[in-house]
């Protein structure tokens, strides 16, 4: 069961175009249980992967950054600029997947009824050099 809600879609589209104004190209929603963005350039070549998470939080307040470890390797499997973004309420953190250190440690969010995925390996990432910050 999907539990994503038109709030986190508007989120997650909010966030991306935040970033494609700022570095260029168009972004091409991915379906399914797949990664979030293809980002393409002026011609439709692909140039990079991107995963947004959303996060009910300021920028100052967001940490530690949480993503499963499943999305991470899903998004590492594209090998083209996989980057990870966080939504958050007055701005994105963004940063370049292998660029990135964190903890990985069982953990997630409360279950939920229906829910096969709250609660999985999960990698936290604090504040780092490799994290860029976008206010909206």
């Amino acid at each position: 069961m999907i539990f994503e809600t038109e709030q986190d879609r508007a989120r997650e589209l909010k966030a991306i175009e935040l970033y494609t104004k700022v570095f260029g190209g168009k972004a091409i929603k991915l379906g399914g249980m797949d990664i979030d963005f293809k980002i393409v350039d002026d011609n439709n070549h692909p140039i990079a992967y991107i995963e947004v998470k959303g996060r009910n939080r300021s920028m100052r307040n967001a940490y530690p950054l949480p993503v499963a470890v499943k999305k991470i390797a899903n998004l590492m499997a594209k090998r083209l600029n996989p980057m990870l973004i966080w939504a958050c309420e007055d701005g994105i953190i963004y940063g370049k997947v292998e660029e990135l250190e964190g903890i990985v440690k069982y953990g997630g969010m409360q279950p939920r009824v229906g829910a096969a995925n709250d609660l999985e390996m999960m990698c936290y990432f604090d504040r780092q050099k490799s994290l860029r910050y976008i206010r909206y």
